[in-house]
């Protein structure tokens, strides 16, 4: 994988002029067309480690419309790795092909194995990964998600000297490790905000595993229902941010934070001056996921 130019990119919104902030966009989205964004980053340090320990087989987990499995299945391709991709939901086993993400994984050559959301759930017993070995022969285990040492060494690299003139840094949160690589290389004076998608703040305790400083906040109010749910409010602001910009936003992850930072900007959390980079961690292929079950529930669509 070979790193694109870094683009930060200025939005330029009535609220903005009005509250005074500076609103700027690293467009981690354009780093290259499926693995985009985080997904580079987490992906890179840990593709040398297994090219590096003779490994050929790459091994994850995932869900129907993650972008984790796609990313991981489009490196492994490029990167000569077999990939297989452990996914949770057996009822997936025989219309795989009418999910976006697993087809496009799927035609990066990834294989799958669909087991059901109870088993999935013990994924990480020492057991499980000897049934794997014993079925699938040795292979270099990527976490859901992508998050490990690895991952986050791969995140710390987001922010160069560039970013550090900023005063507010913010980025989506799923599992921690895109924020925790966003802390450990931030700077003195820069404060990191973390915009969960997930209910809850228990991410609080997976951030301080990777992270010694106290420059950073978790926010837990813009998750609109959970994870992966969106409703006609968030598809709205995905569709007017996008005419109103040119900057398409994935309704996961980094159109939550956009609406959150802008409705905090509304709500005068940041003083006058203030300039604030977002990070836009790319997820763009589960748009078109989303969409379908949009259109099953006879919903306005997200516009691409």
């Amino acid at each position: 994988m070979s790193e694109a130019l870094r683009k930060i990119q200025e939005v330029h919104l009535s609220i903005l002029e009005k509250k005074q902030i500076s609103l700027f966009i690293k467009r981690e989205d354009l780093l290259h067309p499926i693995i985009s964004g985080n997904k580079y980053r987490k992906l890179k340090y840990n593709l040398v480690e297994a090219k590096e320990k003779g490994y050929k087989t790459l091994l994850t987990f995932g869900g129907a419309f993650s972008n984790h499995i796609a990313a991981t299945a489009c490196a492994g391709k490029e990167d000569g790795f077999k990939t297989i991709g452990i996914i949770r939901g057996e009822e997936l086993r025989n219309s795989f092909l009418k999910n976006p993400t697993l087809k496009l994984a799927h035609e990066h050559g990834m294989q799958f194995k669909f087991i059901a959301r109870s088993v999935y759930r013990g994924k990480g017993h020492k057991d499980f990964k000897k049934d794997l070995i014993n079925e699938f022969g040795r292979f270099y285990l990527l976490p859901e998600g992508g998050t490990n040492h690895l991952a986050i060494k791969g995140c710390e690299e987001i922010l160069g000297q560039e970013e550090l003139n900023f005063d507010v840094v913010c980025c989506p949160v799923g599992t921690g490790g895109t924020i925790s690589g966003l802390i450990n290389s931030s700077g003195e004076k820069q404060t990191i905000l973390g915009f969960s998608a997930l209910k809850g703040d228990f991410l609080k305790e997976d951030i301080c595993k990777f992270v010694l400083k106290k420059n950073w906040d978790l926010i837990t109010d813009y998750h609109f229902g959970g994870y992966a749910k969106v409703n006609d409010v968030l598809v709205q602001f995905l569709n007017d941010f996008k005419l109103n910009t040119g900057i398409l936003l994935d309704p996961i992850y980094t159109g939550k934070m956009i609406y959150g930072i802008l409705d905090k900007i509304e709500k005068d959390h940041f003083k006058p001056g203030t300039q604030i980079l977002a990070i836009h961690t790319g997820g763009l292929q589960g748009i078109a996921g989303m969409n379908l079950i949009l259109e099953k529930k006879n919903k306005p669509l997200i516009t691409v």
